[in-house]
């Protein structure tokens, strides 16, 4: 694990070395799982990024919608395998998953489509059923334990009787990955990006340091 800016260790002042600096910040990856490239999610999460390099840390952004992710077969071979990424398919989300796996925060970034994720986020979700072993067994494994996540979500209506499940569902997911919820946050009533004004700007701001806090 990564020293935190708040865990430096006891060294004299002035003896921090620039490898030492580099390794205080963060690797992550944010999963943008909206069909459209500059729509209000795509927005606001980049918002959250530039907050995010400006603090330092190493971002990496996904655009889901153009890269080819299969449907989970339901196949089972991933389960043959604890050490590695066991799925038989060869598409995109391997390369995908493999990055969540190196990065040490992964933003999942949804519209709310029926009360749940995207498609294009639900797919990749789906496919890392392959990250995790004997979920509910005693010998439950994962390639992300302890890896931190967070979700945004986007929708044009209220929380309430509306965006629950998604986030249910979330928490539920972490516990399948036995990672680290760093946050979560619904942005409610979103109409277009143009409308989307200074205050909804400094809530990416917040929600980027409380994530990387």
């Amino acid at each position: 694990m990564r020293e935190t800016k708040n865990q430096k260790p006891d060294l004299p002042y002035g003896s921090y070395t620039e490898s030492y600096i580099k390794e205080i910040f963060m690797k992550i990856i944010t999963l943008l799982g909206s069909a459209r490239s500059k729509g209000n999610t795509a927005t606001f999460l980049d918002w959250i990024e530039k907050e995010l390099k400006s603090l330092g840390h190493e971002v990496e952004s996904i655009y889901l919608n153009s890269k080819k992710i299969n449907s989970c077969l339901g196949c089972f071979k991933c389960k043959e395998h604890t050490e590695k990424i066991g799925c038989i398919q060869n598409d995109d989300a391997i390369e995908i998953l493999g990055k969540i796996i190196n990065a040490e925060l992964t933003i999942f970034a949804s519209p709310l489509y029926f009360w749940g994720f995207s498609a294009q986020i639900k797919a990749l979700i789906d496919r890392s059923f392959s990250l995790v072993t004997n979920y509910h067994q005693p010998n439950h494994a994962s390639l992300i334990e302890n890896k931190k996540q967070a979700l945004l979500v986007t929708g044009g209506g209220a929380y309430e009787n509306n965006a629950e499940p998604v986030f249910t569902a979330f928490d539920r997911i972490i516990k399948f990955y036995k990672g680290i919820k760093a946050g979560e946050l619904f942005l409610d009533k979103c109409t277009t990006p143009q409308e989307m004004d200074t205050k909804i700007k400094d809530k990416a701001i917040k929600f980027a340091r409380k994530i990387a806090g």
